[in-house]
């Protein structure tokens, strides 16, 4: 169940009150006139069936309520309503298959903004990949693959391919490039660091690695594990079930190889440079990959069920007065 809280002025509150009157997805509605101070208008809520958000968010967008009001959409974790269980059981499609694409671009832009925080958590994983590196430990790559907050903005290039966002593919280039830069250059001059103190030796970066030797020979495994993880990884973040997750950031080596770059650089290893930097390269070109056939099949699939939803709620038209009126602005939209 979705919770939609709009603040919309007068000009276009008649308006969102009549599409949500009309759908037979909405399974409560409430309506306080004047309620809303800024801007000056009416406090709408609704209740929605998950499978038919995108289909309402759409027609109400289509008033101009975005460009004068607000537009707030909550996941409702818990709620008890007989009216709701028949809407989610009417409408087609699962609850948990189905793809909010506002919610789903929204985490998507701010995935992709280059803050302090982003480069903070990515600095810190890469350290944290080299120290694993040197002290060759699967356990301490692990939680340097957890750490990293990468997989959000690759993930965001899939959406902004699919959904013909091109700021977005700007700033998950941008933040991955500008972040990627940044904890790699930290890395490096604290691997000088640890060098100068004798903390590290070319023995640690050179010498054999059997835990950790993968992270530097990128082979036709390290892009299908790639593409499988980040398969995964796009299909928790869309749908209402989000439980896979730690296994794509335990999956891919883009931190790991990012810690060996730094350290690689640092005693002249250029031969394990470029094979991590081919595995980083590997590793975001999968991702990004799966990423747009993913969330592409996901469009697909959904835009013929809001097809088919029409024609339900057509259906439903001729037999109930209540939604005799034609929608023919969902008919524009679809």
């Amino acid at each position: 169940m979705i919770h939609l809280r709009m603040c919309a002025p007068k000009a276009v509150a008649k308006d969102v009150l009549r599409i949500l009157r009309e759908d037979p997805a909405v399974t409560a509605l409430s309506y306080v006139h004047g309620a809303s101070l800024k801007p000056p208008g009416d406090v709408i809520d609704a209740d929605v069936a998950r499978e038919a958000a995108n289909d309402l968010i759409d027609r109400i967008r289509h008033t101009g309520l975005p460009r004068t009001g607000t537009l707030h959409i909550d996941q409702v974790p818990t709620w008890i309503s007989r009216p709701g269980f028949e809407a989610e059981e009417e409408a087609p499609g699962s609850s948990a298959d189905s793809v909010v694409w506002a919610d789903v671009t929204q985490r998507a832009y701010e995935d992709t903004e280059f803050n302090w925080t982003f480069t903070s958590f990515l600095t810190l994983a890469t350290m944290l990949s080299s120290i694993a590196i040197v002290v060759d430990s699967q356990v301490l790559v692990i939680g340097a693959m957890v750490l990293g907050p990468e997989f959000g903005a690759i993930a965001a290039m899939g959406l902004a391919l699919v959904r013909r966002r091109p700021a977005i593919m700007r700033r998950a280039l941008r933040t991955l490039v500008g972040g990627f830069i940044f904890a790699i250059a930290v890395t490096i001059a604290l691997s000088f660091v640890g060098r100068g103190l004798g903390w590290i030796t070319v023995e640690d970066v050179t010498g054999p690695r059997p835990q950790t030797a993968f992270i530097y020979t990128p082979d036709k495994w390290s892009f299908i594990v790639a593409i499988i993880a980040a398969a995964a990884g796009v299909l928790s973040l869309t749908s209402s079930r989000i439980g896979g997750l730690s296994g794509v950031f335990i999956s891919v080596t883009t931190i790991p190889a990012a810690g060996n770059i730094a350290l690689a650089t640092t005693f002249g290893d250029w031969s394990e440079v470029r094979g991590s930097a081919l595995q980083l390269l590997v590793n975001i070109a999968g991702m990004a990959v799966a990423g747009w056939l993913v969330l592409a099949l996901q469009q697909s699939i959904w835009s013929r069920v809001s097809i088919y939803r029409q024609r339900l709620v057509d259906r439903a038209a001729e037999r109930n007065p209540r939604f005799r009126r034609r929608h023919d602005d969902y008919r524009s939209i679809h």
